[in-house]
């Protein structure tokens, strides 16, 4: 074997392209190019910067000089997006005015990318939770994160788990998995300071087309949620054209433990699981007997649901607020931490509380019953898979010693999250393995492949190893984003 360095129109990170075509295909390169205008200096469109740099970021870029590297090789194919000076100062830019301007453009794009998918064979993706099919719901959650740091950077302090770094809260799409608007907040913020809950909510809003087939819509909080300010702008959120449904985690005090105590044991109705079953027995080794599990025992249910609406009364929260608990077995894990009540300890089953304002939904049978209303809420945990991928996609370190520039970089990467989840969406939305696969297979399958750029027939083709197993997915994916209607 002989080792040379004559090789001509290599593309490393070739299916970069797919995302910047995406980005293209619903309007965002332009919109946001329109934000900047024409550059003073720079030749360069820093719109085009900022867009190749989001792709880069969804093909796994971690800095600003690894966003240089890995568009280095696609001049050929996409044109210059800069250096990593170039994308410094274009995030040291970006101020108040432009974040603002910047989150319009955004929400014109999506707008834009939710009739495409509305225009697909299987429609927009309505979720499908505890057995039943929320058409027409959007079903926003809303989560903080924890991001550290290792060294001194504008606004890290010491977090509430003991660490060091940022605590930023963010608003995902459950039925997409779009990231709607990431609020970077100093390590000590709280976990349930309602005015971020508030910021973080009506950006959301803004985000989510407003039109008729959007018009529902459910937030999901887990307990740092449960402040009266948050209720209340929840409630004021609803209006004539929107409908707004909530459910947030609940505090249990004493007051809610009497109510418990209260409730007769003919009340509770089995749990179920996320398709609408029954859950099975449980199965802990050391906690399978009576006397652990209360009522339960080998062969019972998992736990069980009831409604606590009316038993438990604090004043100062909606009346229409419903009070849902439920009771599982005690995890060993948790009696080893000293995680259980006075109350568990006493009764064997370990209680969780949420709240909500839905009493029924409109048109889908069965979403009154308390045991749905709980596999509902229970569901906001996939909320943990958004922000793992986005703290995988850029998030989870932040490059700068500066504020402003990490501020602008958290953006990037909530649009570097958008680009692969609208990419999928759109391109490869009925491959079993690329429309729901974690960004590092995405990165493995496609956007680190290799492929030579050639010049033919007054073409540009990029050309990609024929015996990949994905090759053909791939060029599919390129032909419906070619074929895309023009955005005007």
């Amino acid at each position: 074997m002989e080792l040379t360095a004559d090789g001509k129109g290599l593309v490393a990170n070739a299916g970069v392209v797919l995302l910047r075509k995406t980005a293209d295909a619903v309007g965002l390169t332009a919109r946001i190019s329109e934000v900047f205008g024409p550059g003073r200096v720079e030749r360069i469109c820093r719109g085009a910067v900022l867009v190749g740099a989001a792709s880069a970021i969804a093909a796994g870029a971690r800095n600003l000089s690894q966003v240089e590297r890995m568009l280095a090789g696609h001049a050929g194919t996409f044109g210059s997006c800069g250096s990593d000076s170039t994308l410094w100062r274009t995030l040291d830019s970006i101020d108040e005015r432009v974040l603002r301007r910047l989150s319009r453009a955004r929400a014109r794009s999506r707008r834009t990318l939710w009739r495409m998918l509305a225009a697909r064979p299987g429609g927009f993706p309505w979720l499908r939770v505890g057995g039943k099919r929320l058409e027409g719901w959007v079903v926003v959650d809303l989560d903080a994160t924890i991001v550290g740091c290792h060294s001194r950077k504008q606004n890290a302090t010491g977090t509430y788990k003991g660490g060091f770094g940022h605590h930023h809260l963010g608003g995902w799409i459950a039925n997409t998995g779009e990231s709607l608007s990431i609020l970077p907040r100093p390590g000590n913020a709280g976990s349930n300071t309602a005015t971020d809950h508030v910021t973080v909510l009506d950006e959301v809003l803004a985000q989510i087309p407003d039109e008729g087939r959007h018009s529902k819509l459910l937030v999901r909080i887990d307990g740092a949620g449960a402040s009266h300010d948050t209720v209340s702008h929840l409630e004021r959120l609803g209006t004539t054209r929107r409908r707004v449904a909530w459910t947030i985690g609940w505090t249990i005090t004493s007051v809610e433990e009497a109510a418990i105590k209260a409730l007769p044991e003919r009340v509770w109705v089995p749990y179920l699981d996320q398709d609408g079953t029954i859950a099975p027995p449980v199965d802990y080794d050391d906690a399978t007997s009576d006397e652990t599990h209360g009522c339960g025992g080998p062969g019972s249910e998992y736990g069980h649901v009831a409604e606590l609406t009316g038993l438990a009364k604090r004043p100062g929260w909606p009346t229409s607020m419903r009070l849902i608990v439920r009771r599982v077995p005690i995890a060993p894990r948790d009696q080893a931490a000293g995680k259980v009540t006075a109350l568990e300890k006493a009764t064997g089953w370990k209680y969780a509380i949420t709240a909500t304002n839905i009493g029924r939904m409109r048109g889908i049978p069965g979403t009154n019953q308390p045991q749905w209303l709980d596999v509902l809420h229970r569901h906001h945990a996939v909320v943990e898979d958004h922000v793992r991928a986005a703290k995988t996609t850029g998030l989870g370190l932040l490059p700068s010693a500066s504020w402003r520039i990490n501020t602008a970089w958290v953006l990037l990467t909530g649009i570097a999250r958008d680009l692969d989840v609208w990419t999928r969406l759109l391109a490869f939305h009925d491959h079993e393995l690329l429309a729901k696969a974690e960004p590092a297979t995405m990165r493995e399958l496609v956007y680190w492949l290799p492929a030579r750029l050639a010049h033919h027939a007054r073409k540009r083709w990029l050309r990609f190893d024929r015996d990949h197993p994905h090759t053909d997915a791939i060029t599919t994916a390129w032909h419906r984003l070619a074929a895309l209607p023009a955005v005007t």
